[in-house]
This record gives structure tokens, sequence and C-alpha cells, in this order.
């Protein structure tokens, strides 16, 4: 089944051009079944092209979705144009009544802030207290993963002295976990942040999933909250770290050529993608738990127990 957004979201036009079915209101209308109710709180700088990397996954599992855009409502994007937001985006305020299956908390480019310090951090304690009575999985992304481990679990975040910036091997550490279903032992990760946070602070009730002896724990999933945690940019598409590194550069800020990313670590040449079939198992296998265990009725989310799917 496609996925159903706004018909003028620039993410269509890509999505359909890759091959990904995308739906319109008539035809979603015309087939008797509910589709999942996926929440996109996007708080990345270029919204536009996080939508397209994120819709791209959920829009290739086999079941109908419809993804709503949410946005803080108090604060002032600096790289997506008014117009867009209005258009496409709903504040968290406008939907916080609605219930989800899922609901999705990308990451900010606010990691070297103390969690306190960003101008948005009270109301996104309230928007993580909310999923706890209006969602019934939730999905936190890099920073939102950090930001979501400190608040409900106290777990800090450290400042590294260079930052993690490339691709990195991973090791499957639950290959039983119905989210790494058709996972290797091993895989590629694109990782770009200057924190992170340590398995010897993940306390009991939360499993490492994925990590590397590089960069530490990528994926924690906790069975009691039906949350996942990923700290690291697996959803990035081919070129997402080659225009980090050369905005980097042209900025004069100081940056190493990505891990493992280019060709013979050259930066002229255009790098490979060798994580897409990882990145679609994961959110793949996201969807179809969210599927199998959230209820029918989707008012019921908040006031039946939540099924231990880790």
């Amino acid at each position: 089944m496609p996925i159903k957004i706004p018909d003028q979201l620039p993410a269509r036009e890509v999505l359909v051009r890759e091959g990904v079915s995308v739906m319109d209101e008539r035809t979603a209308l015309r087939q008797d079944i509910r589709p999942l109710q996926i929440g996109l709180l996007n708080l990345m700088p270029n919204k536009v092209r996080t939508e397209t990397q994120l819709a791209r996954l959920i829009g290739a599992t086999p079941l109908q979705v419809e993804l709503t855009l949410v946005r803080i409502g108090n604060h002032k994007a600096k790289n997506t144009s008014e117009e867009h937001l209005i258009a496409f985006y709903e504040t968290w305020e406008a939907v916080r009544k609605r219930k989800f299956d899922g609901f999705i908390v990308t990451g900010a480019p606010v990691e070297l802030l103390p969690f306190e310090d960003v101008t948005y951090w009270r109301e996104l304690e309230r928007i993580f207290d909310w999923t706890t009575t209006n969602v019934h999985s939730s999905f936190f992304i890099c920073w939102g993963a950090m930001a979501a481990a400190w608040h409900f679990h106290r777990i800090p975040k450290y400042t590294l002295e260079k930052k993690a910036f490339g691709v990195y091997r991973h090791r499957n550490n639950a290959p039983a976990s119905p989210y790494l279903a058709g996972f290797s032992d091993d895989f590629i990760v694109p990782v770009s942040r200057w924190t992170e946070i340590r398995a010897a602070d993940v306390p009991a009730g939360l499993d490492v999933l994925m990590e590397s002896e590089e960069t530490g724990p990528c994926l924690l999933a906790e069975p009691a909250g039906n949350r996942l945690y990923m700290f690291n940019h697996i959803e990035y598409d081919s070129l997402s770290l080659k225009e980090e590194y050369e905005r980097d550069v042209a900025a004069g800020t100081p940056i190493e050529v990505p891990h493992e990313y280019f060709p013979d670590d050259d930066p002229a040449r255009r790098p490979l993608n060798r994580w897409r079939s990882h990145a679609h198992l994961l959110f793949g296998n996201w969807i179809n738990q969210v599927y199998q265990t959230t209820p029918y009725d989707l008012d019921s989310v908040g006031r039946v127990p939540q099924s231990d799917v880790a």
C-alpha cells in the first residue's frame, strides 16, 4: 500500500520519480481499511529533505500510511519558508488531541547545548509526555533520541573531542528482535554528531539492539514504553554527508573527510549508498510492529496496555 501525503508536498514528486507508491485523498477514501496514522515532528533545519527521506522509508512498506507533519509551535524555522510550514505542517498544539499509531521525532542542530537551554525544550518535554498517552509507538532519531533518553531515563550525553562523522560498521546485538528481522550480522550506518551516549549509562529495561565499537550505542528499544531510540542517521540519503562536509568546508569549519564514505576517501568521487537496504528494513520492521500491535480503535491508544513488541 502507498503513503498518503499532501498533493503539493515537494517530497511527492521525488517519491513518485523513485517509484514509491503515493496515494491521493480520493483513492484513500475508496479503500475500506484504516490507514496507520504516523506523525513526524520535524526539527531538522532542511525540513523538505527530511520529509522526503522519512516518507521514502515509510512509504516503501506494504501498509497504507497517512503521514502528518508536525512542528514546534513557538519556534521560527530559519531554513524553511513560512509558506511551506503553513501549507503542510500542523503545530503540536493543533494535533495534541489526536491519537497516533506511530510518532517520529527527528534530530536537531542543537546537540552541543544543554537540553534545558534549547529554546523549545519546555514544549518538547510536553510532547514527550504526550506520547505516553496519545501515541502507540515512538521513534526518536539522533538528537531527538538523546533528548528523549534524557527526558525519560536521565541518560546523559557527552561531548566528543571530534565529530563522529561518516559511515561506521555496526553489529547486530539482537538478531531475534522483530525490529532487526532480516538484518545482517554487521552493517553500515551513517553517523553525524558531536555528542554520544554510553552503554554503561543505559538502564535496565532498555535493550541495545545496534552498536559500534567506534561510535557506541546506535539503537535502543524500550519494550515497556514501546519506544525506539536511534542515535545515528540511518534515514540519510546518499549525498547527505557530502553536503554536510561541503557546507563545513565552505564555512571554514574544521572538519575531517567523512569516515569510509567517499571511495578511496576522495571527496571528488561520488559516494556509494551502502546502508539503504538496512534503512528500509528498520523502518519496515517498525511499521509492521506498529500495525500488529496497535489497537484497531485509534481512540483506545493510551487506554489499553501497550504490547511488549521488542
